[in-house]
C-alpha cells in the first residue's frame, strides 16, 4: 500500500488504541468526535489529492530509497525542484482546506533527521542512519502520518534542561537497557499528533554535555503503553457540539489540531532510536528541522491567505461595497503581502543544496526570513479582512435565531424573519450567504481556524526571536563589511 486514500486513512486511525483526553475525560470514539473530526478531514485531503491526476506531480514523488511512487509528505527531498514542489503542494492544500493539514511537521522531521543521522554516524561510527532509512521505507510503504515532535514544555526558560527544578520539563532518557531506552516527559503544542500513526521525536534546543540525557531522537507508535494525549482547546470549539449550527461554524468541514503528548516511562527499542546522548548534534537537528518548517510557512499560510482574500472580496460583494476604491486597495495590499510570503518560500527552496547525506536542504537564511515575514504579514491580512467584513462578523445572531419561527413584537413576524430582513445587504444576495461568509471570516480570523493561521503564524516553527537569532547567525555581517571596504577603498 504505497498510497492510501482518505477513507483508508480514516479507517486506519480507528484501528489504533490511541489514548485521547478532552475536557478531563477519555474520548473513546475520538475519530468521529465532532471537535476532532475536522482536523482528520484536513489530513484526509493529503491522501485524496495524491490520487487526483491533476495534482499528482505535486502530491507524489519517486522514493530515492525504493524507487516507488510515494506521497510527497513521506519523501526525502532530492533536488531544489523537490523543495519548490513542496511549497506549491502546501499552498494547494491551504487553498483546499483553509486550515492546517498537519502533515508538514513529519515531512520536515524526516529530512532533518535523515541528514543529521548521517553526520552523527560519520563522527561516532553509530548505525542511526541505516536504522532511519529503514524506518522511512516503512513509513513510505504504508503511507503513514508521522507527527514531527520537537517542542518540550521547557519549564523555566532561563534554565537549561539539566537545570530545571522538575527534570521532566524536557523529554529525557530515564533508563538505558540492552534492547532500548525508557523515556519520560512530554511534547506540547503537537500539531496533528492525535491524528498520526507515529511520532518522530527530536530535541528542542542545542545542548551541552550536562544535558546529554535530553539529547534523544526516536520514533514510536501513537498507541504504545505509556503515551497519552490531552487535546488542546481552541476558540469557539464547542460550537462544533451544537445542533443546527452549520452556519455558525464558518469552516464546518476542516480544522487544525494541537495536543499535549505525554510519555510516561515509554520503552523505545534500539531499532527506532536515532540519537542517544550525542548532545553535540542536538543543535544541528534543531536548526535543520526549524529551517525546513519555516520554509513550509511560505506555502501553507499562503494557501490559507488565498482563501481569506477571496472571502474578504465576497464579503465586500455581499455588503455592496465592492466598488469602493479603498476596498479594492485593501484587497491589493492583502494580495501583495500574501505573494511576498510565497516569494520567500520559493526563494529558500530554489537556493537549496545537497547535504552530506544527499537529500536537499533549504537556504537557512532565506527560510528564516520567510518565517519572520509570516510572523507579521498574516496579522495584517487578517486585519484588512476584518476591516472589509465589518463589525457584523463578530456581533451577528446565531443560526438558530435566523431559523427561529418564534413570533415576536407587534406585527407577528418571527425572530427568523426579522433577522433575515434586517441583515440583508446587496440586492440579489441571500442573507444566509452573507452570514456564511462572515462566519467563515470570523472562524479563520478569530476562531478555531485562527490556530492554524493567525496565532500559529507567530509561534509555529519557533518564536519571532528564534528566527532573528538565525538571521543574525546566517546573515554574515563581516562579509558585508568587507564588500563595503573594497568599494570604499578602505585598507586595514
Amino acid at each position: 500500500m504505497a498510497l492510501m486514500t482518505g477513507a483508508q486513512y480514516i479507517e486506519s486511525l480507528k484501528k489504533l488504541n490511541t489514548k485521547v483526553y478532552l475536557f478531563g475525560e477519555e474520548v473513546k470514539d475520538w475519530v468521529d468526535h465532532p471537535m476532532i473530526r475536522p482536523s482528520i478531514n484536513c489530513l484526509a485531503m493529503t491522501f485524496e489529492l495524491a490520487h487526483d491526476p491533476e495534482y499528482a506531480d505535486l502530491m507524489t514523488a519517486k522514493s530515492n530509497l525504493t524507487g516507488k511512487t510515494v506521497n510527497r509528505f513521506t519523501h526525502l527531498h532530492q533536488s531544489s525542484g523537490d523543495l519548490v514542489k513542496k511549497v506549491k503542494m502546501q499552498r494547494l492544500l491551504g487553498q483546499k482546506t483553509a486550515s492546517c493539514f498537519q502533515r508538514c511537521v513529519g515531512m520536515d522531521a524526516f529530512n532533518a533527521v535523515y541528514s543529521t543521522t548521517f553526520e552523527i554516524d560519520k563522527k561516532y561510527g553509530t548505525e542511526y542512519h541505516e536504522r532511519f532509512k529503514k524506518y522511512v521505507e516503512y513509513v513510505q510503504e504504508n503511507d503513514l502520518v508521522v507527527d514531527g515532535a520537537m517542542t518540550d514544555p521547557k519549564g523555566d526558560r532561563g534554565a537549561a534542561p539539566s537545570q530545571q527544578t522538575d527534570p521532566d520539563m524536557f523529554l529525557r532518557i530515564v533508563e538505558k537497557r540492552p534492547d532500548g531506552i525508557v523515556v519520560r516527559g512530554a511534547k506540547c503544542h503537537q500539531t496533528g499528533s492525535i491524528n498520526s500513526h507515529e511520532h518522530l521525536i527530536m530535541p528542542t534546543i542545542a545542548m551541552t554535555e550536562a544535558d546529554k540525557e535530553y539529547a534523544v531522537s526516536f520514533a514510536i507508535q501513537s498507541d504504545v503503553p505509556g503515551i497519552f494525549m490531552v487535546y488542546g482547546r481552541q476558540s469557539c470549539d464547542t460550537r462544533k457540539l451544537e445542533e443546527n449550527a452549520d452556519i455558525d461554524l464558518g469552516n464546518k468541514t476542516f480544522g487544525g489540531q494541537e495536543a499535549l503528548v505525554v510519555f510516561d516511562d515509554v520503552f523505545i527499542p534500539n531499532d527506532r532510536i536515532f540519537m542517544c546522548e550525542e548532545y553535540d548534534f542536538a543543535g544541528m537537528l534543531v536548526e535543520r528541522f526549524a529551517g525546513y518548517h519555516r520554509q513550509s510557512y511560505g506555502g501553507c499560510k499562503v494557501g490559507v491567505g488565498d482563501v481569506i482574500i477571496g472571502a474578504a472580496a465576497l464579503a465586500a460583494d455581499y455588503n455592496g461595497a465592492h466598488k469602493a476604491s479603498h476596498i479594492k486597495d485593501k484587497l491589493i495590499e492583502m494580495t501583495h503581502l500574501n505573494e511576498t510570503l510565497y516569494c520567500c518560500g520559493i526563494a529558500c527552496s530554489a537556493e537549496g543544496y545537497p547535504t552530506q547525506a544527499g537529500n536537499y536542504q533549504i537556504d537557512l537564511l532565506l527560510a528564516n526570513v520567510c518565517k519572520q515575514n509570516v510572523t507579521r504579514f498574516p496579522y495584517e491580512i487578517v486585519r484588512l479582512a476584518e476591516d472589509i467584513a465589518g463589525g457584523l462578523m463578530v456581533t451577528m445572531p446565531s443560526q438558530k435565531d435566523f431559523e427561529s419561527d418564534l413570533k415576536v413584537g407587534q406585527t407577528g413576524k418571527t425572530i427568523g424573519e426579522w433577522c433575515n430582513k434586517l441583515y440583508a445587504a446587496a440586492p440579489g444576495v441571500s442573507t444566509e450567504n452573507r452570514m456564511r461568509i462572515l462566519r467563515f471570516l470570523e472562524n479563520i480570523c478569530l476562531g478555531s481556524s485562527a490556530v492554524g493561521y493567525r496565532t500559529e503564524s507567530l509561534h509555529g516553527a519557533g518564536s519571532p526571536q528564534a528566527q532573528r537569532i538565525m538571521i543574525a547567525r546566517q546573515g554574515n555581517i563581516n562579509q558585508k563589511k568587507e564588500l563595503a571596504k573594497v568599494i570604499a577603498g578602505i585598507k586595514e
